[in-house]
């Protein structure tokens, strides 16, 4: 099959098998130049770990602290010779690919992660193949959870708390800024939210490793969220995202304390905005993205997933020293992003953006780039002409549940 992007919304519905691969080697092929990280994890179970900050966490322990990874994602194969798989399913294809053939312990499912079933999988994994673990990353996104206990089916809505809010936003399908009113969530939705992208199944997964005596002397484990600056506030951090930002933070809090039984820390890691297939659904969050990404490319502070991941493990976490945090306890490696240098900047475009200067004053050109990388499109050494096999072989070795 010749596959060419196909946008729909904030989504590409293809993926191109090659491209992600090439992805996924581009990200090796940093964190190798990078050099190792010595004191880092060994054994790591990554939960959301196909795309984004998830998979350049797989990447970073794998090829940067040469740990044996666990990965849990929910991803689609391709479907008849006809529909390519999503870009998570090829990402980690190769990555597991990659990380065998440099003799590297890798292991996946792709599973419901909220499920009781896919917890239970991965502890009967790592009680065979691992023993206790270093390390859980927690980083998955997803607009939806059925809880495992009661059944009930939430979905995370972007919305403000309290009062409506007005601001400037882009139409990323016309190019074209608009000024977008989003109304008050309610209660219900609210709560909604929490439950899906709040601290309560990360809690569930450390609970059930630690039933099962598979956390060793040491462990860590990490949940990653987002800040950001003032301008963003009403729809994101005060928002209903940031009711949930705030349940996570609170859980890390709690979890810190029972894994001081281990000499174990949970921590949040606040990262910089990037174009991520989550971050491009909601509004308003894309204008200040491709503001904030002409400023930070012109100083010379731009980082991606990969940059951003690696400076976090190897000069955060696992450097030999304590680990730093802020007030709240949480590790910022949005430090450059929210540089107030950068933001002051950032706030002068805002006000100025428009549609006669969108393209002179912001990276837009930039962001459609990476978000088609997102989905392996725009690659060099990829040949997009080229009839390419949509289907991969078995690389997974847990049978997956299905919602």
């Amino acid at each position: 099959m010749i596959v060419k992007p196909k946008i729909r919304g904030f989504i590409c519905t293809t993926a191109h098998p090659r491209g992600c691969a090439q992805n996924v080697k581009e990200q090796m092929a940093y964190v190798r130049k990078m050099g190792p990280i010595a004191k880092g994890p060994k054994k790591v179970l990554i939960v959301g770990s196909s795309t984004g900050y998830g998979l350049s966490s797989r990447i970073v322990t794998a090829f940067g602290c040469q740990a044996a990874t666990v990965g849990v994602f929910f991803e689609k194969p391709a479907e008849n010779n006809k529909r390519t798989a999503s870009a998570g399913w090829y990402n980690s294809a190769a990555f597991e690919q990659e990380a065998r053939a440099a003799g590297l312990y890798a292991k996946s499912i792709n599973a419901d992660a909220f499920s009781d079933e896919a917890k239970q999988k991965i502890v009967e994994i790592v009680q065979q193949d691992l023993g206790p673990l270093d390390m859980v990353i927690y980083s998955l996104a997803s607009p939806r959870r059925r809880h495992p206990k009661t059944g009930k089916v939430s979905k995370s809505i972007l919305r403000p708390r309290d009062i409506p809010f007005t601001n400037k936003s882009i139409d990323m399908d016309k190019n074209e800024i608009e000024t977008v009113t989003l109304p008050p969530a309610t209660e219900e939705e609210i709560q909604q939210t929490v439950d899906v992208m709040g601290g309560e199944d990360w809690q569930m997964w450390i609970e059930a490793l630690a039933r099962a005596n598979l956390l060793a002397d040491g462990f860590l484990t990490i949940a990653y969220s987002y800040v950001g600056p003032e301008l963003t506030h009403a729809v994101y951090r005060h928002g209903t995202i940031g009711a949930a930002k705030d349940h996570l933070e609170a859980t890390a809090k709690a979890l810190d304390k029972r894994l001081s039984k281990y000499h174990g820390h949970a921590y949040v890691s606040v990262n910089k905005a990037l174009v991520t297939q989550s971050s491009s659904a909601i509004p308003f969050i894309p204008l200040y993205f491709i503001l904030l990404a002409k400023v930070m490319k012109e100083k010379g502070l731009h980082e991606d997933c990969i940059q951003q991941i690696y400076r976090l493990f190897a000069e955060r976490l696992y450097n030999g020293k304590a680990v730093p945090v802020d007030e709240a306890g949480r590790i910022r490696v949005d430090d450059r992003e929210m540089r107030s240098d950068v933001q002051v900047e950032v706030q002068k475009l805002w006000k100025q953006v428009a549609n006669e200067n969108l393209y002179q004053i912001s990276d837009l050109k930039g962001y459609h780039e990476d978000f088609l990388r997102l989905f392996g499109f725009g690659l060099q050494g990829v040949d997009y002409e080229a009839d390419v096999p949509i289907e991969t072989p078995p690389f997974m070795e847990v049978a997956s549940p299905t919602d």
